[in-house]
């Protein structure tokens, strides 16, 4: 509930710290809270105490325009709230600054995200990454932070060395017909002789197996030749990386790259040693028995000596801190990988490490046929969707507008597809499972993106039809409906909806909270004319009420980095 009206309240019934929630019924009120509290002091009924309490605010509203009437439900006080008055306390205070708070003021923090590897195609999974971690950016911005988005890439992984591999032996199997030297798109290339080499090798892992170990040895120890065509083809990866995060609208302040933390990965490694934390296990291997924590066997380091995600992780962990002096890091990535966080976070914290980190899991993104891998190359890949919903809107947008042209059709397609795509990844909680419905996405209908900002453009159509003259003076004595009500309330429901983001790492709440907020709208709109009402002063308050839910919407959607488009 929105703190201006929440003190408001508070102020004339002459309680503080109430817990203020919403009554299951509209008949039962706007808002409410509990007489438990207050009757747990006294050791008495809290229905007796909620009557006592109602007949007790209904001498002190009598001053006061804010609140109709009061009244007990049960061990509850409902309120009545004046249509007008909440809407001019309200819908004032929507500006620049609505919904900002300072929860978060001189406190400087690290999110590290999507964390994707260099020579692999950018999948859809990826792409759900960049988005959350976007909103998570914009939401602790909204709340004061200093807030550090870095990228932390695995160039140095046993993927990198299949690919190498993978170019090397293109004679084994059928690569040649990429033309690696002529393509243009080197990172989708990349990804191709990557899933091509995977699935050889699986067949023939016994066989290349000593050959994969001794390029991974090599690479990791900077022999000339496999560095130089690994720093080639990592630069043909961070390039296309980089187009489709300008696309995304991801602002990293910088790149720490796998291999420049896995050396000081390998001392970390011999310091466990030293200190019993690590042992060595089966065949030479580094592990860390952490089954006392019921945490398993965590392996620190290959028994050929290589190492393991977990060795750069317990470098790139003080190389964070070190680098960017936070308070605090959070990193970004699927839930499957939520049990190896946990081990990882142990093994710092035995190691005497207590910086504050923050594992954020969510769920991946699946084909309809089940869970997408790129080593078989079943990936849905971001740019191939990305193309399909955007041939899909721009026929769509041409269809509505045959007099636009074509620049102008493209450029709104390309935003509806971007907010499609952000939308659909976000909808659901972060840790939920996403199989992408292309119809339902793209939908102009229903818990959409495209129903959203058709929302947004409905209003912007009505400003620009009317031909009369807006003044600065709303008279708000016209805001009696209920349903007016409903949607003053749920516009101050915003500067709470960005805490609950903030508190759960949510950004399904801010995706529900737009599309609760644009229905509330279109339920009013079509109920109640804005451009035909009764008198002209009738339309100038509806319109101004339109254009703060519409200013509203646009602050929610830009939370997710999603644009806005002033015709559909």
């Amino acid at each position: 509930m929105n703190k201006i009206l929440q003190t408001k309240i508070q102020e004339i019934l002459g309680l503080e710290n109430l817990i203020f929630s919403t009554p299951p019924k509209a008949e039962m009120g706007d808002i409410c809270f509990s007489a438990f509290e207050e009757a747990k002091k006294n050791g008495s009924n809290p229905v007796d105490v909620a009557k006592e309490l109602a007949e007790n605010f209904k001498t002190k509203i009598s001053n006061f325009k804010l609140i109709d009437r009061v009244e007990p439900f049960g061990p509850y006080v409902n309120l009545f709230l004046n249509t007008s008055e909440v809407s001019k306390l309200i819908l004032s205070e929507v500006n620049e600054d609505f919904g900002k708070n300072n929860i978060g003021q001189n406190k400087k923090v690290l999110i590290e995200y999507p964390s994707q590897n260099t020579h692999k195609e950018f999948h859809i999974g990826h792409f759900r990454n960049v988005c959350i971690g976007n909103t998570i950016v914009q939401v602790y911005r909204a709340s004061g932070y200093d807030i550090i988005p870095m990228n932390y890439v695995n160039d140095f992984g046993r993927h990198v060395v299949k690919c190498l591999w993978g170019i090397k032996n293109s004679s084994l199997f059928d690569v040649s017909s990429l033309e690696i030297e002529n393509t243009e798109n080197k990172q989708k290339m990349l990804g191709q002789i990557y899933a091509k080499a995977s699935n050889y090798l699986k067949d023939h892992d016994e066989d290349y197996k000593a050959e994969l170990d001794d390029m991974q040895q090599k690479l990791e120890s900077g022999e000339a030749e496999i560095t130089k065509l690994f720093f080639e083809t990592r630069k043909w990866s961070t390039d296309g990386f980089a187009d489709l995060m300008q696309e995304m609208k991801v602002e990293h302040d910088s790149i720490i790259y796998e291999s420049e933390v896995k050396s000081a990965g390998q001392k970390l490694v011999d310091e466990l040693l030293d200190k019993k934390i690590a042992q060595v296990g089966e065949g030479g291997a580094i592990i860390a028995d952490l089954n006392k924590y019921n945490l398993d066997i965590a392996l620190l380091r290959k028994s050929t000596g290589g190492g393991v995600y977990m060795t750069s992780d317990l470098a790139l962990s003080s190389e964070k801190f070190r680098r960017y002096e936070v308070e605090e890091s959070i990193n970004l990535t699927g839930s499957e990988q939520n049990f190896y966080f946990k081990q990882l976070y142990k093994i710092l914290e035995l190691s005497g490490f207590d910086n504050k980190m923050t594992h954020i899991g969510y769920g991946l993104v699946n084909l309809p046929s089940g869970k997408m891998s790129s080593r078989a190359g079943n990936v849905i890949l971001y740019e191939e969707l990305r193309d399909r919903v955007l041939e899909h809107l721009q026929k769509e947008t041409k269809a509505r507008h045959e007099d636009w042209d074509n620049e102008k059709v493209n450029t709104t397609a390309h935003t509806l597809t971007m907010a499609v795509l952000k939308f659909t990844m976000q909808k659901h909680e972060a840790d939920k499972v996403v199989t992408f419905d292309f119809d339902e996405a793209v939908s102009f209908d229903g818990f959409s993106a495209p129903y959203i900002l058709y929302t947004v453009a409905r209003i912007n159509s009505l400003q620009k039809k009317f031909t009369g003259k807006l003044n600065d003076d709303t008279d708000f004595a016209l805001f009696t409906e209920d349903e007016v009500k409903n949607l003053v309330m749920k516009v101050s429901d915003f500067p709470e909806i960005i805490t609950k983001s903030l508190e759960n790492y949510n950004s399904s709440v801010i995706a529900k909270y737009c599309f609760d907020l644009a229905k509330m709208y279109n339920d009013f709109y079509n109920k109640y004319s804005v451009l035909n009402a009764e008198s002209e002063e009738l339309v100038k308050t509806r319109l101004y009420l339109s254009s703060k839910v519409s200013e509203v919407l646009t602050k929610a959607l830009g939370l997710l980095t999603i644009d806005v488009v002033s015709e559909m």
